[in-house]
């Protein structure tokens, strides 16, 4: 499907938003402004679809390989749709649908069948897994095909059928995604609403749903906790990180450079496990400083479209203003910036890839998820120290730690209080692994089988023993 475009959807009450090009802050297109009583239909209709759907495992299985290779198939057209909304250079869109692809294959296995629970007492009892019904999956604008495969795929998998509302300001090329994937799949049992709020506070809340899947921001995950709440509906919430990076005393600066800048500033900066932190020893932090800042200013920065560019802008002009307040709030604390820490000048949300140097531990851009292209470098006397600044957070999503000694590494990192560390590098997940952050960075297990175990319910069932 190389010429595919997002389907017009028939005109609805509430009419059309516009969807603007972060690349030169112009409306592009838009998309169908959908209001939050059209909901009751489409989760009917959820339902409806539910009761078949959920019989068959084989059916599912072969469903979501067939997909897959829809998805792959229509690449050409989604990936310069997804660059245009989003900003990212067009390889990184491209290799964000084979990640798309690559999960629902991964998830493409039979739903668990039953097991038989041996405890000792006469009797015969077995575990059985049913699917949970109508899930709504809500997700942002940084990974909105990605970060919908992960919520929709094992959904799917699991015999539930799924409402996926995607971001305002990246609605197009999920609803060309939603539409490659549902023709493949029966009527309603993938279904994609587009709108701006209050539409996703209303399916989070709507009582014919039975899982709410988010990631975004903290006050809003808490926010659609509470809307669950009042039909006590499961959720799993990604909350967003703010991890941090430990660099120990035997660090090799010039060999980890490179990899530590793309860490943190791939995409943009916007990816909740990117690095927003840096400790590094005293002695080494003007050096770490330098040596980021030397890959800030030959970084390639412009329109995600244009052969060549390595950094697209900041998605949106309410992030970009965050970021330019979070660099001038650490400028007049009396940081500095080693490169960048500025907005660039020509149309469109472009920042300047920013190392920064001297801030303050309480400044904003260090205690808060900044989610753009800042990264501030922060000096540490002693491990102990390096440690406890970087738990002194309310995220708890991801960190790592930098090192020749490995051994030393590791016993560094097992005191990070995150869901998963990494050694050497960072923010690099496999599909068979669990994803999940402590504290304020979320609630519950998304990826691998606990993924698809968040999308089932326990059905146990005793008989006697026959004699």
């Amino acid at each position: 499907m190389p010429n595919c475009r997002p389907c017009r959807a028939p005109h609805t009450r509430g009419g059309r938003f516009a969807v603007i090009d972060p690349a030169t802050g112009e409306t592009f297109d838009d998309a169908p402004d959908q209001q939050p009583d059209e909901l009751d239909a489409v989760v009917g209709r959820a339902h409806e679809a539910w009761q078949s759907w959920r019989t068959d495992p084989a059916v599912r299985a072969t469903a979501l390989l067939a997909a897959a290779d829809a998805v792959e198939a229509a690449g050409a057209g989604l990936a310069p749709l997804l660059t245009r909304e989003q900003g990212k250079p067009l390889a990184d869109s491209y290799a964000e649908i084979a990640r798309t692809a690559a999960r629902l294959r991964y998830f493409a296995e039979p739903a668990p069948g039953p097991r038989p629970i041996a405890d000792g007492r006469p009797v015969c009892s077995e575990i059985r897994w049913r699917p949970l019904g109508p899930v709504a999956a809500i997700v942002p604008w940084n990974f909105p095909l990605q970060l919908a495969s992960a919520k929709f795929a094992p959904a799917l998998a699991a015999g539930n059928t799924v409402v996926l509302k995607p971001s305002p300001f990246t609605p197009l090329a999920t609803r060309l995604l939603a539409s490659v994937v549902s023709a493949v799949l029966p009527e309603g049992v993938l279904t994609v609403v587009t709108g701006r709020e209050p539409l996703g506070a209303r399916l989070a809340s709507h009582p014919g749903i039975r899982h709410v899947t988010f990631t975004g921001s903290v006050p809003t995950g808490r926010a659609v906790a509470e809307g669950a709440a009042a039909s006590l509906t499961r959720v799993t919430l990604e909350l967003g990180g703010n991890d941090a990076a430990i660099l120990l005393d035997d660090v090799e600066v010039e060999r980890i450079a490179e990899r530590l800048f793309w860490a943190a500033f791939r995409n943009c900066g916007q990816v909740c496990m990117a690095v927003k932190r840096v400790y590094a020893p005293a002695r080494l932090c003007s050096s770490v400083a330098e040596a980021l800042a030397r890959y800030a200013k030959s970084a390639v920065v412009g329109a995600g479209l244009d052969p060549g560019t390595q950094l697209g802008p900041v998605n949106n002009a309410a992030q970009l203003a965050r970021v330019e307040h979070f660099t001038a709030q650490a400028l007049a604390d009396g940081g500095r910036a080693v490169s960048g820490g500025h907005r660039l000048d020509r149309p469109g949300y472009f920042f300047a890839p920013t190392i920064l140097a001297d801030v303050p531990s309480d400044s904003p851009v260090v205690t808060e998820e900044q989610f753009g292209p800042v990264l501030p470098v922060l000096p540490y006397g002693s491990l102990d120290e390096a440690v406890e600044a970087a738990n002194d957070t309310s995220y708890g999503l991801g960190g790592s730690v930098w090192g020749t000694d490995l051994d030393r590494a590791e016993a560094v990192a097992d005191r990070l209080e995150c869901g998963t560390v990494w050694i050497n590098h960072h923010a690099e997940l496999s599909l068979a692994q669990p994803f999940a952050g402590v504290k304020d960075s979320g609630v519950g297990v998304a990826g691998g089988p606990w993924g698809l175990y968040g999308n089932l319910r326990p059905f146990v069932v005793h008989r006697p023993q026959e004699v």
